[in-house]
């Protein structure tokens, strides 16, 4: 069917389709499908790590193999450290600026060094927004509950209990720094429902959310003249004799020159792993997630967790080829759109979880 057909088929249907619900899953209707369409279920795309904390267990092949890599520091690397900070910060998107910025207040010396420019990460390309329990029928708790049944039961429990308690907080820090989230006539901020939630707590900017978000958030790292060190990234954490991080290795990737940190306190923020390209799906993510922060603390000793399982996000391009990979966001969903087969027919509730919908694709 050539594209001008498929479009006039998808308006001819609109009508029929709008008039129509479809129901969610049952929780075992969703088991069976994500067991048989979700990626996480390809054995042939998994193998065991061969040494190290989590030797024996099995992850895709990407990580796999990254985690074994050879460390990039040469042996007799002259170690006197260039900085001394009580804070370094590696990464400098949505988290990195964050941690910068939290630290600083407190009034640690802090260093934030970043493998690109200042903001380019994942967070400076998110579209849909970031779902925070603020609207008067919502809560944290109810918070929790929508993301515990979407994490299938498995989440963190104290991580879970962190996150959407301090949410509103979070918010409020942001829209005290200058962030523009959307509002209603009444001046009240605007909630959207995203996938999986039982509420509205869909906090945007239009749709370019991290956009926004990372605007204000580079401006305040400059304005409070946090140092920062731009196209230089961590290649190696450095340990005392009992295993403690006291810093890392940097690379000037510039100059082609070594930097060696010590530092106090190592916050590792460099985002995903989108540009791995696991089992070869292509990604919305930034050219800087690879996966820096999962070899750096691996090679440190410590364990990962839920190694086994990665986010497929269900909507992108993929047609013209230089559309490829560019993100459809959820908000399109969210918003009402439907997502239908070559016949015009929906396949699935829209607003069910990420794994859901992109098993159903």
């Amino acid at each position: 069917m050539e594209l001008a057909d498929q479009r006039n088929l998808v308006h001819q249907t609109r009508d029929a389709r709008r008039s129509k619900s479809f129901p969610k899953l049952s929780p075992a209707e969703r088991d069976s499908l994500i067991k048989q369409h979700h990626p996480d279920h390809r054995a042939h795309a998994y193998r065991p790590i061969i040494f190290g904390p989590n030797a024996g267990q099995s992850t895709v092949i990407e990580v796999a193999t990254l985690l074994e890599g050879e460390s990039p520091v040469p042996a007799d690397l002259d170690l006197t450290p260039a900085y001394s900070v009580d804070v370094l910060v590696v990464g400098g998107g949505g988290a990195g600026c964050a941690s910068a910025l939290h630290a600083h207040a407190q009034g640690a010396n802090v260093l934030l060094a970043t493998k690109l420019r200042l903001g380019d990460s994942n967070s400076v390309m998110a579209q849909g927004g970031m779902q925070i329990a603020v609207a008067s029928d919502d809560s944290p708790v109810q918070h929790f509950l929508d993301t515990l049944k979407g994490g299938h039961m498995k989440n963190d429990h104290q991580l879970l209990k962190v996150m959407v308690e301090e949410g509103p907080s979070i918010a409020q820090w942001l829209l005290e720094l200058g962030v523009l989230f959307d509002r209603d006539a009444d001046g009240n901020l605007h909630v959207k429902k995203g996938g999986g939630s039982s509420k509205a707590r869909l906090l945007t900017c239009s749709d370019y959310t991290g956009l926004e978000i990372m605007r204000v958030l580079k401006d305040e790292v400059l304005n409070q003249k946090i140092p920062l060190l731009e196209f230089v990234a961590a290649v190696e954490l450095l340990s005392d004799a009992k295993g403690a991080c006291t810093g890392a290795v940097l690379k000037d990737l510039d100059n082609n020159r070594f930097i060696v940190v010590a530092a106090k306190t190592v916050i590792l923020a460099t985002g995903g792993i989108g540009r791995l390209h696991i089992q070869g799906f292509p990604t919305s993510n930034h050219f800087g997630a690879t996966g820096d922060a999962l070899v750096l603390a691996y090679r440190l000793g410590a364990p990962l967790v839920q190694i086994d399982t990665f986010q497929y996000h269900p909507s992108g391009g993929v047609y013209p080829e230089q559309l490829v990979g560019a993100l459809v966001t959820e908000g399109i969903r969210s918003e009402g759109g439907h997502l239908v087969n070559a016949k015009g027919e929906r396949f699935v509730n829209e607003l069910d979880t990420r794994d859901v919908v992109s098993s159903s694709i």
